[in-house]
């Protein structure tokens, strides 16, 4: 492996690449392949944004025929063809299908502008500039979102104070379970509290970096209700967790609750090309035209690929019934491995094909990965303090590949655990 240009040239901040130690050249459906030919089985897939593998043939042949044919490839936010055809398949195949009423916004090309720009619009609707955000949540590294940021190892590298927010237990991070939002209200009905009510409360319904934590569908539907009592913008932060990687186009739709902003971004372009949207009602529409702007807002190839995926995936629900099919094969498998390995603390956590395995034992988790890598399967940490074991396959993964993929992890874990003991 000639990994010299990487560690002469680029900055010690990557990070991936620690735990994947080989030079990657080429992908195709469920694996990527190394420049020695090896493949690895991808249940990473680029932290959720690929959702249905590697250049998957029709996606492809979609943006293939869109550069052959010499279309728009940058344009800032000016009409273009592929643009009108992303918006209308987007109405069509998600908005309508679900009666919900949004404008789309394109901020920027990644999660962390979907999540600024949402802030941004927040506290220009409400007037008021903090923002309420939960425990162990990720939102971003840039810094408004990084403000929002759990993560004390992310935070600290600001180098400036991150303020302007309330601090809220996540669904289930409290011992007493039944504790809700009695705290929060009283806060906000308490005018000794020093709490000022906030603009919005932003919450990803599974906490993706925090640990797969996953929030409880009468837990969002009390954190909705209790944002229309106090005038609180409800900001649901879907980046990693929609477009079906939770079973569901939106991971908020089992709750039955309609958030008054939703951001998208990852899986959005169906191949990995750049694509975020901020998604609003009509009535929270009060930006002046050029108030909030970006050089790179208009990806039309990603709008090719876009629009492709949401004809392809999502004009029925076998996508989503697959998923939650998939879902059951791999929480049983996870729940094997934890159950052999109890006395490790095992436990699997997460929904639909977003899960977890999380590992007590101070950096066994991390050994757990790298023990995959050698035998062919690519999966990542989270949590803070990445103990939790990543799975995230494509949705579009064979039965066979979800098989592998847990005996390989099952392997894994007993390889790495038996150094423990």
């Amino acid at each position: 492996m000639n990994a010299k240009p990487f560690e002469e040239i680029e900055s010690e901040v990557r990070a991936y690449c620690r735990t994947w130690p080989t030079v990657f050249e080429r992908a195709g459906g469920s694996y990527v392949y190394d420049e020695a030919g090896r493949p690895f089985l991808d249940f990473f897939t680029g932290v959720a944004t690929l959702s249905y593998g590697h250049h998957h043939p029709v996606l492809k042949q979609a943006l293939i025929r869109y550069v052959q044919d010499e279309g728009i490839m940058h344009s800032v936010d000016s009409y273009t063809v592929a643009k009108r055809e992303f918006l209308e398949r987007f109405r069509h195949r998600v908005l309508a299908p679900r009666r919900l009423d949004y404008k789309v916004m394109f901020p920027g090309p990644t999660g962390t502008n979907a999540v600024e720009a949402a802030l941004k619009l927040a506290r220009k609707v409400t007037g008021r500039p903090t923002v309420a955000r939960f425990t162990n949540a990720f939102h971003g590294l840039t810094l408004g979102a990084l403000a929002l940021t759990g993560n004390g190892f992310k935070r600290q590298a600001a180098g400036v104070p991150l303020g302007h927010t309330v601090t809220l237990p996540f669904d289930g991070y409290l011992a007493d379970a039944g504790v809700g939002f009695t705290w929060f209200r009283r806060l906000l009905e308490d005018g000794g509290s020093g709490v000022d009510t906030p603009a919005a409360v932003i919450v990803e319904c599974v906490q993706g970096e925090g640990g797969m934590n996953p929030a409880g569908p009468e837990w969002l539907a009390e954190l909705a209700a209790l944002c229309r009592e106090h005038g609180m913008l409800l900001i649901v932060d879907d980046v990693m967790m929609g477009c079906g990687r939770t079973g569901p186009f939106f991971s908020f739709e089992p709750a039955g609750i309609t958030p008054d902003v939703v951001c998208l971004s990852k899986a959005l372009s169906g191949y990995g090309l750049p694509l975020a949207v901020v998604l609003l009602r009509p009535e929270l529409d009060v930006w002046q035209p050029g108030e909030h702007s970006g050089t790179f807002r208009g990806n039309n190839a990603a709008f090719v690929t876009a629009a492709a995926a949401l004809d392809h995936f999502w004009a029925d629900d076998a996508l989503e019934k697959q998923t939650y099919a998939n879902s059951e094969e791999l929480v049983d498998g996870l729940g094997r491995i934890a159950a052999e390995h109890s006395a490790l603390g095992a436990g699997v956590r997460g929904a639909g094909l977003a899960l977890g395995l999380y590992l007590q034992p101070e950096g066994l988790a991390l050994e757990v990965c790298r023990a995959a890598f050698d035998r062919g399967l690519l999966v990542e940490l989270c949590g803070p303090r990445r103990q939790v074991v990543m799975v995230l396959p494509p949705l579009t993964a064979s039965g066979d590949e979800l098989s592998t993929g847990l005996e390989i992890l099952s392997e894994s874990v007993r390889r790495a655990g038996s150094r423990r003991s």
